[in-house]
């Protein structure tokens, strides 16, 4: 069973290699797909140096678009979604892959540990796990984790990826209502952590605008 690891990357020259050094060790995986989401950096030349195919967007299109790019040219059965950053935990996505390899999902999600420091005020996350559960019964733990592994029809299911930070609410929703299986499971990942400032505060500003979108268009078709 072929199995494509997608991550989308947005001036992420600095932590790149690392992250594709740990995801290396993954021997199941059969190839990993960066797509440079716009870089202003070196991310691309960086990337191409280490992974099997490169796809470079000439504008900064939102992490629902570069998804999309790495899934059309991927040729697995199984996909891994993960963030550029994950760094010497990227080896620990062979967690997310055992259940979906073994059929017991269709998409497993990983539950991040409690941050290691303060971030938002939760509001964020409470909105889309409202929205999905709303929508589908279903109460995720994490809705917005970008760390996930899909079989190829989940991944087909997915209809709106024009969501940019709303992708995972989005997906979560539609492979759901296919009637697809989700699994959370707690993965000790680490990546980089927005804070308590203002840069904090415009990212999850962007992720609340971002959610609150993606849970009106499922909505209409509800």
């Amino acid at each position: 069973m072929n199995i494509s690891a997608i991550l989308p990357a947005y001036n992420e020259e600095s932590r790149l290699p690392r992250t594709i050094e740990s995801l290396r060790e993954i021997e199941e995986i059969s190839e990993i797909i960066i797509v440079d989401d716009g870089s202003k950096d070196q991310t691309t030349a960086v990337a191409k140096e280490l992974v099997d195919q490169v796809v470079t967007l000439p504008v900064n299109m939102g992490k629902g678009e570069a998804l999309r790019q790495g899934y059309l040219k991927g040729t697995g059965d199984v996909f891994l979604f993960l963030d550029s950053d994950l760094g010497s935990s990227a080896v620990l996505a062979r967690y997310l892959l055992f259940p979906v390899l073994r059929g017991s999902a269709d998409m497993s999600i990983a539950v991040f540990p409690p941050s290691s420091k303060k971030a938002g005020f939760g509001l964020v996350k409470g909105l889309a796990r409202r929205g999905i559960f709303r929508l589908t019964g279903f109460q995720p733990r994490s809705p917005l984790s970008g760390q996930r592994a899909l079989t190829r029809q989940a991944v087909e299911t997915i209809q709106h990826w024009d969501g940019r930070f709303g992708i995972e609410v989005g997906m979560t929703i539609d492979i759901l209502r296919s009637g697809l299986k989700v699994l959370e499971i707690p993965v000790p990942f680490t990546h980089r952590e927005t804070g308590r400032d203002l840069a904090g505060f415009y990212h999850r500003g962007k992720q609340m605008v971002d959610v609150g979108r993606m849970l009106g268009k499922k909505w209409l078709i509800h």
